[in-house]
This record gives C-alpha cells, structure tokens and sequence, in this order.
C-alpha cells in the first residue's frame, strides 16, 4: 500500500495546535503533517527585542507540544518553504493568511514558488474572527467608521473554534532543522510564552474579570485588562476561542468591541496597507511638525514632569506592555503637546511592545493624532493631569513606575503641589500647547 503524500503546515501568526483552521484541513489532506517555521529577517531585523524573544520562547513551547518535530529554517521564504515541501515529497503547503502588508506579498511569491514546483498551496482561516475584506458596506465599500463596522462584524458572524491538537495528524520527523535561537537580552519582564500560558491567562480572567471588565479596563491601577495581546499577536491563542467563551454580560459585550477594534484597524489596513506608514487622511501631509529630538528622548525615558505620562512610558520599558488608557495619553502628549509626528512615537512602541501588531499599533496612534479613520478626533487632546486623576484616583498606577513619587500620597501624586527635588518639571505647559494644536489643526 503506497503512504499518502505528506502536507506541509507552515506557522506564522499562528504558534498553537488547539482552534487552528489550517491544521484541520491540513488533516483532510493527508495523516502526514511537516510542521514548519521561517526564520525571516525581514521580519525579525526590524522587531523589537521584547518581541523576538517572546516568539522565540512560544516557539520552543510549540516544538515541545510537537514532541520535538518543528522543522525551523531561515532564509527566504520563497526559497525555504519549497526546499522544505520538497524535502519530504510534499503536495501541499496549508497556512492561515497573513493579512499583513508585507506578508500578503511574501505568500504571493511562495505561492508562485510553490506552483512552479507543482505544489498546492491552501490558506485556510487567519489571526481573526472574521477575515480583513469579509466585511463591507452593501456597495462593497469598506467601512472608514468603527461604529457601522461593528454592527456589521457583528451580525456576519464567526465560526465555532476548530476541535484540533497535537494528537489530530502524525507529525512527521524533519529531515533537518535549526535550534531555536537564543532570545535576545531583554531587560522587560515578559509573559510567560506559549499556548498553554494564553489559555491559562484566559481562563483567570473568565474566572475573575470578565464580569467587571467594562468598568476596569480603563484603569491602569487595577488588573483589570485580560493581557493577551501578546498571545492573540502571535497566535498563541485565537480570538474565535474567547469569542466562543463570552457570555452576554457588560463586560462581554465591552471586551468582544476590544476585539473588534482589533479587527477593524487589520480590515483598515487590508484595504490600505500604506497607512502603516503614511496617514490615513492625506490633509495631514501637511502638519506642522517640531524637530525636538530632546523632547522626544524624554518622553521616550518617562521623564516629562507629567506623573501619569511617565509612568506609562516607564511601564513600557519596564514590562514591554502598557496599558490602553495610558498608550492613548502618552500617545496624545508626543503629537498634541510636545507636537511630534505620530510614527515617531508608532516606531518606539514597536520597538519595545511584546504585543507590537502594526495594524492596531499604526492606526490607534494615528486614531490620536486625528489623521485616522475617526471623522473628527483631532480636538480631543488629552490633559495628562486630569486623565491621572479620573483613571488613576488613587495614584497607585503612578507611584508603581515613578518611584521618586512613592512619598506622594493619594491623588496629590498628579498635581504635586509639593514636588520631590529628584523629579523634572513640566516639560511643556499643557494649556498653552493645547492652543497651539488645536492653531496647527485648524491651518489643515
């Protein structure tokens, strides 16, 4: 009896066994499954250290749930992925679609590699509940507003999480394989990496979370988020499977809008994959900008004079994570107050966000500097002070980063009326800035 022609399953943005489409009709094609990983510097050169070594550590979590079995290669994916199909006679390459800019044209030339050699090539789900493109207005537009895309996000609807695991195919010895690299020094204390970690992570805060996470998400001093966006970056977990685990509280309601954001700025950037780096509404081409290289470094060190701000940008360095409500202060302060171009402060949160995802970290900055998709947002400019005391009211958030404010007591640690000799100034006057914007804005 001839054995069926294995298949190959190339992970990317996919690092898991469980909910995983391309997995289940990889099993329908053959029992015989090369799993597969690219090390592409393309990629990897212009990611940020916290973010390499946390896919480095789910890697070496998802080749142990393999048994030892991921082949890991690197080089160009065009070359590589063939060299790896033919190596094992394979006759077909599954994946989950890569909706990003760069990775729509990498598929494209290893498809056209692929077919060359005369294998398949099957794309089948991707790292969304509903895939960028699927969802357009009845003329086949797509939606520029979040608001009409979540209505009809929602009633298009997803489907149930795939039954798969690492017991669903044989997975076949590779006929050769790289170690995984070693991650590098990262001074961030990062998550624990891997699909067993997100599920875990997910399943705490079913447990203690979810009921209240429309009143505490907004505030940095409590747990009150899920932390899983490093996971749901690289696919550690999907969000079909915490979509299957919502009920119909507050708090399910507000974190399936969280994920819908998520799928509308990828469904923004599948239709316009130049906003990644250039702004969405072109009028903004001409903003005036200051050339402030020393304000930047502050803001970047957490060192404004503005307690809430700081700790943010303290939290990042410090965890590689920050938290929403603080990434939209920050974010206001560089390009409102300190007047400085969005993808400056874009590119810094890449390079040290472990969840760094270009369509949500591209668009939500140019959401707060006014040249997103909103119609109108470039008026709401975010006073640091107040936004401190409204989601920070007992200054916990900031003493926790700021340690030179530690003897501050209470909400006074966002005035300081009284402020300690070890901690800078104001940087800028945020009224006076304010008028200053809201000038530049109206020139547009």
């Amino acid at each position: 009896m001839t054995r069926e022609a294995p298949v190959v399953l190339w992970f990317r943005r996919d690092l898991r066994l469980g909910d995983h489409a391309a997995l289940l009709e990889a099993s329908r094609h053959s029992r015989h499954v090369l799993a597969l990983y690219v090390l592409d510097d393309a990629l990897l050169k212009p990611g940020g250290a916290p973010r390499t070594a946390f896919l480095y550590g789910c890697l070496e979590k998802l080749n142990e749930q393999l048994g030892g079995r991921l082949m890991l290669v690197r080089g160009d994916p065009a070359v590589e992925v063939v060299r790896a199909a033919r190596s094992v006679g394979a006759a077909a390459v599954h994946v989950s679609t890569d909706c990003g800019p760069y990775g729509r044209r990498r598929d494209a030339s290893v498809a056209k590699a692929l077919a060359e050699n005369n294998i398949d090539w099957v794309e089948t789900g991707s790292p969304y509940a509903v895939t960028p493109g699927r969802v357009t207005k009845p003329d086949g537009d797509p939606y520029r507003v979040f608001t009409p895309f979540h209505r009809a996000w929602t009633a298009h609807g997803w489907r149930a999480p795939a039954d798969t695991g690492p017991s669903l195919v044989d997975w076949v010895e590779p006929p050769r394989s790289l170690k995984v690299p070693r991650p590098p020094r990262v001074d961030a204390e990062l998550p624990e990496p891997g699909e067993r970690a997100a599920l875990d992570a997910w399943h705490a805060f079913l447990e203690d979370g979810a009921e209240t996470y429309d009143t505490d998400r907004d505030r940095p001093d409590l747990s009150g988020t899920t932390r899983l966006s490093p996971y749901l970056r690289w696919g550690c977990v999907h969000p079909r499977t915490l979509l299957a685990d919502l009920g119909d509280s507050a708090g399910a309601k507000s974190l399936r809008s969280e994920l819908c954001w998520r799928e509308f700025h990828a469904d923004v950037l599948w239709h316009r994959p130049e906003t990644a780096r250039e702004n969405y509404d072109r009028r903004f081409d001409g903003m005036e900008y200051d050339d402030d290289r020393e304000a930047f470094d502050r803001w970047c060190a957490g060192r404004t004079g503005y307690p809430i701000v700081d700790a943010g940008m303290r939290q990042l360095l410090a965890e590689g994570w920050m938290h929403n409500r603080v990434r939209m202060v920050v974010a206001s302060f560089l390009v409102k107050d300190l007047h400085q171009p969005w993808w400056l402060g874009a590119r810094h949160f890449m390079k040290h966000l472990v969840d760094g995802d270009l369509a949500s970290n591209q668009l939500n900055w140019q959401w707060v500097a006014g040249c997103g998709t909103d119609a109108a947002p470039y008026f709401r400019i975010f006073n640091p002070t107040t936004q401190g005391e409204k989601f920070d009211p007992d200054g916990d958030y900031v003493r926790r980063y700021v340690p030179e404010l530690r003897s501050v007591a209470g909400k006074a640690v966002h005035t300081l009326k009284d402020r300690p000799e070890d901690y800078p100034a104001p940087m800028v006057d945020h009224a006076h800035e304010r008028r200053v914007a809201l000038e530049r804005y109206g020139k547009l």
